[in-house]
């Protein structure tokens, strides 16, 4: 029978973060298991790859600044590149209240030293030449967020774990997790049995079936998002595809996103990435495209970004949010199994925050002080009283 200090359930971005840094803590003999015949086969590998600082709650401000932080020295550090460009991201605000809000959340990521600019409409179409501004009373742009390569990191991070001694089981998706007295004893694997004493659920929208494998509930649920690929103006692409020969759409990989719709963009190469949440989706673990719901989207769109109207759509793919009630992550330990640790419910930002969770819970296992405030991620907060949430999810 197998044994290890740690196993980590889960081999996308959060699970190889986590690998990574037990790795730098000096706990190597960690096995982590995916699934899956591939890592970052999950939500890893089916996002938009945007990273920001622009978060309504200071705990997640504090994630990003982190995160960022080592996305800006990936490659040196980590030793493998993922396409990181910081072109910023700019949130278009329509509704008074949200202005408001934003206001004070501005405030906020200043605070903590966050270089974050409020526009007026017709500085955010300078940012993002292409854009109709219509309706929109404010806008806000951090330069240092961006868009990097979800891939990438996660890659980095288990190649950097492996060479430091983590066993990474492909093919060996999990069946059972052992107790004794409360007490975490071992992972049942399609691979084999494995003797722990430390379990990490890092199984993302597939969280709380995990969960229940410890008899520990947790309160994740799966939502689909689509993510749809329009093709470049044929003539003159984006930069002069324009009515009048005017940019039709960015030249950078500057995010734009609408707020109170929650569309949003951002150049994809030579083409240009874009969703949009949709208030009708159940939670559920289906994947497939949903093409009625382009259908919808498209006059959103259309409506802030005019070329979109008249370009083809390359392809579409669909992933699962892993959602929970407040929007907000849950990172620690499950009170009544010893040993049981959670990584999970990030809601759409866990890619973005995978380098700062994955460093916080690895030094909690380890013993160490995470120097980080972790009663918003607590998994207990469910039950013990309502917290404020995250409200930029897009």
């Amino acid at each position: 029978m197998k044994t290890a200090d740690v196993v980590i359930i889960g081999g996308g971005c959060m699970g190889a973060s986590v690998a990574y840094h037990l790795a730098r803590a000096g706990i190597t003999k960690v096995v982590l298991v995916e699934r899956e015949t591939t890592l970052g086969a999950g939500s890893t590998g089916r996002n938009a790859g945007g990273v920001r600082h622009q978060f309504s709650h200071e705990a997640n401000v504090r994630l990003s600044i982190e995160s960022i932080r080592l996305f800006e020295r990936f490659e040196d550090e980590i030793g493998w590149p993922i396409d990181f460009h910081q072109d910023g991201y700019l949130f278009l605000l329509s509704d008074q209240e949200n202005v408001e809000t934003f206001l004070r959340n501005v405030e906020m990521q200043r605070r903590l030293g966050i270089d974050v600019e409020w526009l007026d409409p017709g500085e955010a179409v300078e940012r993002a030449p292409g854009l109709e501004v219509e309706g929109v009373r404010a806008a806000t742009f951090c330069a240092r967020d961006g868009i990097a390569d979800p891939s990438g990191v996660m890659t980095g991070f288990a190649k950097t774990a492996q060479r430091a001694g983590v066993e990474i089981w492909r093919d060996a998706e999990v069946t059972g997790v052992r107790t004794d007295r409360g007490r975490v004893t071992a992972v049942e694997t399609m691979k084999g049995l494995v003797a722990t004493r430390t379990v990490v659920n890092a199984a993302g929208p597939w969280a709380k079936a995990v969960g229940r494998l410890a008899d520990v509930s947790i309160p994740v649920e799966p939502l689909r998002r689509h993510i749809f690929i329009a093709e470049s103006p044929q003539r003159a692409g984006w930069e002069r595809g324009g009515p009048g020969g005017l940019a039709a759409a960015p030249a950078s990989r500057i995010m734009v996103i609408d707020f109170e719709t929650t569309f949003y963009f951002h150049r994809e190469g030579a083409n240009l990435l874009f969703g949009m949440s949709d208030p009708d989706e159940k939670p559920g673990f289906d994947t497939t495209v949903n093409w009625e719901f382009l259908e919808r989207l498209t006059p959103v769109a259309v409506r802030r970004l005019p070329i979109l109207g008249d370009v083809a759509i390359a392809h579409a793919w669909a992933g699962l949010y892993e959602m929970t009630p407040d929007a907000m992550p849950i990172i620690g330990p499950a009170a009544g199994i010893d040993g049981f640790y959670v990584i999970a419910g990030f809601s759409g930002h866990g890619f973005q925050h995978s380098p700062a969770a994955g460093r916080v819970l690895a030094d909690l296992i380890a013993g160490r002080d995470p120097q980080f405030d972790l009663k918003p991620f607590a998994l207990d907060r469910f039950t013990t009283g309502k917290a404020p949430g995250e409200s930029n999810v897009v």
